[in-house]
């Protein structure tokens, strides 16, 4: 069963603003919590009855009913598990119980039912409230969309009757219905609960929009372009389902040991009662024994010590933007010892931005003019190099004449006519081509200076004359220096660079950030290789991208992380862990977030080992109380769970952030 089924009705749902309603479920919400108290009432309301001599009339029947209140549940599923020929904890904790009060401990028995019930139900809110910390994503997209017509007409639709190509209309404040483009309007759309970016983005015509992000004051025609099955915000709803549905090998490795564990124990159990029983004792003294050895053997602690560590992590995770689509994914990522990062979209934001403007000497203009005429020029351009360009100069509050007679010619640039003026833009040596003059050859020097230091060189020329250069690079993300560096910390060694770009470009990036093993000009197949070399020398390694060309590395990686704000949906798809906020510094914090979880796995073990073992030894070798005995079975299996918890805190996030 996943996780995130749809909430309980009457589960809290506080909105926050700018986002998507805060789900936490509420205690008795869940029927396990609901049968857990009503078991605890009827035994409270029994024990003073029982404890003051009253007739037993008046206290069995409570009992009675807090054997059903409790037991029915787990005595079923444990039923259930029998018809498939596996025996289930839960069902040797009832019939634990039932022995108990077979012979006259109707209180032991009932104890044991109130703690077994009630530690199920903090087992079943401990799920449910990490499912909340992820369900928020299922609240993001809108449940309908005003789609307009061929005539113009609107209408109010599922968006689950959306198609490719329709055209939706996004009214001033309303959640964008599906991913598309705009086709029209203008607005400025909050998208932080997608690509986690703080401030509104302007949106105009031609512009991406996606589902479940929050539209400014402006409207918005938009046309279809994913089915809402194939929404960014339905590929992670998926992606946390998956991780909901799966165990980490510790886990599965636990229970194929429980099985052997419970048919033991029921061995031993039959032993425990039938030694005793052929040396003289008696009937009732040794079935008790037999029954608190079946409670405080039980494994219980030993299989709730396994998931929810890593179940926590996972969610707190989730939260800060790194979904990881599994449990097994997240205990891989603690062993992780080796990363190899992609360059462009990954150390770098993925789009051109201008770096430098080199107006030439004779030009006479300033940088701002120079910026100023190429902006006007490129403005009615599509290129990503005309958009940074434009981008680079509204940064800069400058001004945007009004450009005429534009022309494109691909593969060489644009011309147009801005104040009187014929300004072309493009590569300079297609501009250049065939000039023997003193001003060109200036330009064809500045412009291989440029590319020798790893930029995309832009020549400007007005009235036929060359007046500058820009100098246009992916620019370096902020955090790339410090991410290297604690990656570096963490794993013992530096990532190396893996990319398809130009040996200087990538040289001189990866001196910026500190990386010295630099792999560059490599096509797909090539990065699979440096993986599996790195995989063949013991190495756990761990691959970082976003585009299609980093697919198969991530497949074949240890661990496969993308970038999800630009990221290929194929390597969306095929990596292990997405950067849903294209933060960077997030990889190095779920690395050791994931380490602090495989810790408290380990401890959870030891914690449940030692209480089963003294436990254990005390009914054996001594006279263990069966109340005594079902506290510290109990007791050690709350303790793993909420100690598995702690992790859900946002102090384990921050711990691991540093």
């Amino acid at each position: 069963m996943t996780t995130l089924a749809p909430a309980p009705a009457d589960q809290a749902a506080p909105v926050r603003e700018g986002g998507a309603p805060r789900r936490r479920t509420r205690v008795f919400a869940l029927p396990e919590a609901r049968w857990a108290a009503a078991a605890l009432v009827l035994f409270l309301l029994a024990l003073p009855l029982q404890l003051t001599g009253a007739p037993a009339w008046t206290w069995g029947p409570l009992y009675a009913l807090t054997y059903v209140a409790g037991g029915w549940e787990p005595g079923w599923a444990g039923l259930q598990a029998l018809k498939e020929k596996t025996l289930d904890v839960d069902l040797l904790m009832v019939v634990a119980a039932i022995g108990a009060a077979a012979i006259g401990q109707v209180m032991d028995g009932a104890l044991l039912i109130v703690i077994f019930a009630t530690s199920g139900a903090l087992e079943a809110l401990a799920t449910a409230r990490t499912a909340d910390s992820v369900r928020g994503l299922l609240d993001l997209a809108p449940a309908t969309a005003t789609r307009i017509g061929a005539d113009g007409a609107e209408e109010v639709v599922s968006v689950a009757d959306l198609a490719v190509g329709d055209t939706i209309l996004v009214r001033p404040g309303e959640r964008v219905g599906a991913d598309g483009r705009v086709l029209d309007g203008a607005s400025d759309v909050d998208q932080a609960t997608i690509t986690g970016e703080p401030l509104p983005v302007a949106k105009q015509k031609d512009d991406e929009v996606f589902a479940g992000t929050l539209n400014g004051t402006g409207a918005l025609r938009v046309r279809v372009e994913r089915d809402a099955s194939d929404t960014v915000i339905a590929r992670i709803v998926r992606m946390v389902e998956e991780a909901s549905e799966t165990k980490a090998p510790t886990q599965l490795f636990i229970e194929k040991v429980e099985q052997r564990y419970s048919l033991g124990m029921v061995a031993a159990t039959l032993a425990v009662f039938l030694v005793p029983l052929a040396f003289g004792a008696d009937l009732s003294g040794s079935l008790l024994r037999a029954m608190t050895f079946m409670i405080v053997a039980s494994p219980c602690a030993v299989v709730l010590a396994t998931m929810p560590p890593l179940l926590s992590a996972l969610a707190n995770a989730g939260r800060h933007g790194v979904l990881v689509k599994s449990a097994v994914v997240m205990e891989r990522l603690g062993q992780v010892d080796a990363v190899a990062l992609d360059k462009t979209g990954t150390l770098t934001e993925g789009t051109p931005r201008v770096t430098e403007l080199r107006p030439l000497p004779g030009s006479r203009i300033t940088d701002e003019e120079l910026l100023s005429l190429a902006a006007a020029a490129e403005h009615p351009s599509e290129h990503p190099l005309a958009r940074a360009i434009v981008d680079a100069s509204r940064e800069r509050g400058l001004p945007l004449p009004v450009a005429e007679d534009f022309d494109s010619t691909p593969g060489v640039g644009v011309t147009a006519t801005v104040d009187g003026h014929v300004v072309a833009v493009g590569a300079p040596t297609r501009l250049l081509s065939g000039a023997t003059d003193s001003s060109s050859a200036r330009a064809a020097v500045l412009s291989a200076e440029l590319e020798e230091d790893g930029r995309t060189a832009v020549l400007v020329t007005v009235d036929g004359r060359p007046a500058g250069l820009l100098g246009i690079a992916d620019r370096l993300r902020p955090d790339a220096a410090r991410t290297v560096g604690a990656l570096a910390s963490l794993t013992g060694t530096a990532p190396l660079l893996l990319t398809g770009d130009n040996p200087r470009a990538a040289t001189r990036l990866a001196a910026e950030v500190g990386i010295e093993d630099v792999r560059a000009g490599l096509l797909p197949q090539h990065k699979v290789s440096a993986v599996r070399d790195l995989e063949s020398a013991g190495r756990k390694v761990m691959v970082v991208g976003d585009g299609v060309n980093d697919a198969p590395a991530l497949a074949a990686a240890h661990t496969g992380v993308a970038m999800g704000r630009a990221g290929s949906d194929l390597a969306l798809e095929t990596a292990d862990a997405v950067i849903v906020r294209d933060e960077l510094t997030t990889v190095p914090a779920v690395i050791s977030l994931s380490r602090r979880a495989r810790s408290l796995v380990v401890r959870n073990l030891v914690i449940a080992g030692v209480f089963i073992t003294g436990l254990v030894v005390w009914d054996l070798a001594g006279t263990l109380p069966l109340p005594l005995g079902v506290a510290g079975h109990e007791g050690s299996t709350v303790i793993v769970g909420l100690n598995g918890l702690r992790l859900l805190r946002e102090a384990a996030w921050k711990r691991a952030a540093q």
